[in-house]
């Protein structure tokens, strides 16, 4: 049994319309993309529907800083099935200030491969 989805590209500004076939059951699989202006369309459908991955953005504490908390950032994007176990793991990171844009704050948390990285500098009060 097929299944037909719409999705709007996200890849470049194109925002291609691509109309994608799937192949029903738990497991999805492609079975053809149009609508694409380029490969790399048909490539993020592929991984949309085969194996969906978000970045995560949110915010961790930091003592001793100007600011309570400094926003963080995954570098590589995580399966949607493990996005709620990296976001509890981050809520137990307490940083110390300063802490400087970039800083990696979490190598493989909750055990997803992944970095995180602070977004936003904070410095030290006083």
């Amino acid at each position: 049994m097929s299944e037909r989805r719409e999705y709007t590209c996200i890849v470049c500004p194109n925002g291609c319309p691509l109309q994608v076939e799937t192949s029903g059951g738990e497991k999805a699989k492609l079975v053809s993309v149009t609508g694409n202006l380029c490969p790399r369309g048909a490539r993020w459908a592929k991984q949309e529907v085969e194996d969906p991955r978000r970045t995560i953005a949110t915010n961790v504490l930091v003592e001793g800083g100007t600011l309570p908390v400094a926003s963080v950032r995954t570098l590589d994007a995580v399966p949607l099935k493990d996005i709620m176990a990296v976001r509890e793991s981050l809520r137990g990171i307490v940083l110390h200030a300063p802490v400087r844009a970039g800083d990696i704050v979490a190598d493989h948390p909750a055990g997803v491969p992944c970095r995180v990285a602070v977004t936003r500098h904070v410095p030290r009060k006083g």
